[in-house]
């Protein structure tokens, strides 16, 4: 029989997701149908057990709701509990499970296919959100030596990175920035800003002196917040595609067991897109 599984998000339409779980399942034999699955901002928990009670099996999260995935669930893996966010929900006889595959999709994007050494690296997260929370615990696994947060809003950044402590984890607003800060970090955008195509309140030095930029989304085009990074002078830089396809990889492998070869859906797809 076959099992269903969505991306469930607002706006959807848009999605590689679909595209991305029905390749893993063909070239690993698994029997799945992958669709997207539109919410109203409103109806998220309506939506999630509608698909749940017609039979899904799990679902990918994407902005607005992953926040409200973890709130949802009734049982919240180690990595969704230090994210406070959800980006995998798997349905069984006891209920919802959420786990954040977010991480470990950046690190495997960072290491892997950039050959980005993170130990002893600082990060600057751009963005306290759920899409940062979801990031912090796997970077400073994976050796980063610090972690610091910017938000617009200060307060936001600091109350992120309180749920860190005492890991070396801080939090400030983007007018505290100071290009120094920035002296061979790891620059990460965690904002949804690109998506509107506004630039970041980021000084121009300090993409200068980053040692490496990287954007979580990605597109046709160079996203705006890498266009704003390479026009700085900005040394190297990467879009969030990689990560897509490595954290779809470690959901499917929660849902079926079995992990995927990544490297041929990440190259057809940045075919697909246009390669840069």
């Amino acid at each position: 029989m076959t099992d269903h599984y969505a991306v469930i998000g607002n706006p959807i339409a848009h999605s590689r997701s679909p595209a991305i779980h029905t390749a893993f399942a063909a070239q690993t034999g698994q029997d799945i149908c992958y669709q997207a699955l539109f919410s109203p901002r409103d109806a998220f928990e309506a939506v999630v057990q509608g698909f749940a009670v017609g039979g899904g099996r799990g679902l990918n999260v994407t902005l607005p709701f992953k926040e409200q995935a973890f709130a949802l669930a009734t049982r919240r893996s180690a990595r969704a509990q230090a994210a406070g966010a959800a980006n995998t929900l798997i349905f069984d006889a006891q209920g919802i499970s959420a786990d954040n595959t977010d991480g470990v999709g950046l690190v495997r994007d960072l290491t892997g296919r950039h050959r980005l050494g993170l130990a002893g690296m600082p990060v600057i997260l751009l963005g306290a959100g759920g899409a940062a929370g979801g990031v912090i615990q796997p970077l400073l696994a994976a050796g980063a030596s610090r972690v610091l947060v910017v938000n617009r809003t200060a307060p936001r950044a600091v109350q992120l990175a309180e749920r860190f402590g005492p890991a070396p984890v801080s939090g400030i607003g983007f007018s505290d920035l100071d290009p120094a800060l920035a002296e061979g970090v790891l620059l990460v955008n965690a904002t949804s800003a690109g998506l509107a195509g506004h630039d970041l309140p980021v000084p121009a030095a300090a993409f200068v002196r980053a040692a490496f930029v990287y954007d979580m989304v990605y597109g046709a085009q160079a996203t705006p917040f890498l266009r704003q990074a390479t026009t700085a002078g900005a040394r190297a830089c990467a879009d969030g595609l990689g990560m897509l396809v490595e954290q779809a990889a470690e959901s499917f492998r929660l849902w079926r067991g079995v992990q995927p070869d990544t490297d041929p859906v990440y190259r057809g797809l940045r075919e697909a897109i246009g390669a840069r």
